[in-house]
């Protein structure tokens, strides 16, 4: 960092970036930036084992931080110059621009893999740090009453704040930082986002049910869409690779058989990076599973089956009760001639992500909801998003070797409701009919 004293003006310090160029800090920023819990982000990286698949994505959660910082800045700059951030606080600037650089200081090694895992989300891991040691007590040096608290909110998504659309939401700088970088490291070209477009068509709007919230002019609705197809490209592509997946999968059982076996302890996970948890990993994995990642013998696909041809019978178990999974997986692996641990089910489910859920002002001046019968709503976005998001998402079933397992056996399992899955379990009943 090189940090400067303006003439007339506090300290600020400038970050060279791959993406964005210069990144200015404010002070504020200053004061949190070598905080342990931050720095810690160095070491986690932004996309898990995608660079298994992509060799250059090694790119870190510390690097996504300032990017977000760094729009965020630039949002708030551009509402301010249309006068439209009048009626909103000094302490509401400042913890939205904290909550930026902040919101992932709870994210856990190797991206998203053990929330799947059954893991606590990230968010509230993030949001107790806030309130612990170095960092709280440098946010307390603000003077501003329960600025951790407000942090927290914007974070959790739970803010009344009008600015925390920028921070959780369909259009939150979060994500438009995250699909530009990783496209950018990973060196394909599916990431791309209007991100000038959309960053000069946000607006506050006036509602009459939630307040004032963060919007987008009409005029950005063509820059809202390529932020939908864009977020479509990565996941099918890189996010839900399916080698990235494989090793997710793989490192997700492996992680917690150690805890089942008393070689690794939530506590140690959520503190950990990357480097740690592997390393911990190793020492202690019985399965065999953790080195086959680290010296990437991936698990190879049996089954393989688009989103948008599951039957809408598809349970929920399959993506939520990770247990129920494991159980299946194991009953299943039996059946076809293989150890426990060797097969393994994946159905990865994020359709948060593919929410459109804002208001869009008209050039008339008249505000509307994308998701509406309105003439936003017209459009199809909502639509559009679900259909890309069933289109990105695949059912998979990953094994050690090669097997004989047809996609229809494995359909008719993952229609089957709990009940009865846990009851065939229990029975000792085969789950592979016909």
């Amino acid at each position: 960092m090189n940090r400067q004293d303006g003439p007339a003006g506090p300290a600020f310090e400038v970050i060279r970036d791959p993406l964005w160029d210069n990144i200015r800090l404010d002070e504020a920023a200053i004061a949190v930036l070598d905080s342990p819990v931050v720095q810690r982000l160095r070491y986690v990286r932004q996309l898990g084992h995608a660079f298994l698949v992509y060799p250059g994505a090694t790119h870190s959660r510390f690097e996504h931080a300032l990017g977000t910082y760094h729009l965020t800045k630039q949002a708030l700059g551009i509402l301010a110059e249309r006068d439209e951030l009048a009626d909103v606080s000094a302490e509401d600037h400042l913890a939205t621009r904290l909550a930026a650089l902040l919101h992932d200081i709870g994210h856990y090694p190797f991206s998203h893999s053990l929330e799947e895992a059954g893991f606590l989300h990230h968010e509230h891991l993030g949001v107790a740090k806030l309130q612990q040691g170095d960092l709280a007590d440098r946010l307390a040096q603000f003077g501003i009453p329960d600025l951790a608290g407000r942090v927290g909110d914007l974070i959790e998504g739970t803010s009344r704040s009008p600015l925390a659309g920028l921070i959780s939401g369909t259009l939150d700088l979060d994500k438009i930082d995250y699909l530009s970088r990783d496209a950018r490291m990973c060196g394909v070209p599916y990431g791309n986002v209007d991100v000038d477009r959309l960053l000069a068509s946000l607006t506050l709007c006036r509602t009459d049910d939630r307040g004032t919230v963060v919007g987008i002019h009409e005029k950005g609705l063509s820059a809202l869409e390529s932020l939908l197809f864009a977020r479509y490209q990565m996941y099918r592509n890189v996010y839900w690779h399916h080698a990235v997946r494989s090793a997710t999968c793989m490192f997700k059982r492996a992680v917690r058989a150690a805890i089942g076996g008393g070689g690794l302890t939530t506590e140690f996970i959520a503190d950990a990076n990357d480097g740690a948890i592997t390393e911990r990993l190793l020492a202690v994995d019985t399965t065999g599973l953790a080195a086959a990642v680290y010296h990437r013998r991936l698990f190879k696909r049996a089954v393989d089956i688009p989103g948008n041809q599951l039957p809408t019978e598809t349970q929920p178990w399959v993506w939520q009760d990770v247990a129920l999974r494991e159980r299946v997986e194991d009953a299943l692996a039996k059946e076809v001639g293989l150890e426990p641990g060797q097969l393994l089910l994946d159905l990865p489910a994020r359709q948060a992500m593919f929410g459109v859920d804002l208001p869009l002002k008209t050039r008339s001046g008249a505000v509307e909801w994308s998701t509406g019968e309105s003439r936003s709503g017209e459009l199809g976005l909502r639509g559009v998003a679900e259909q890309l998001y069933h289109s990105a998402q695949r059912l998979r079933v990953f094994v050690s070797r090669p097997v004989a397992l047809q996609s229809d056996a494995v359909l008719a399992v993952v229609t089957l409701p709990e009940g009865e899955v846990a009851g065939r379990l229990e029975g000792g009943e085969p789950l592979l009919r016909g």
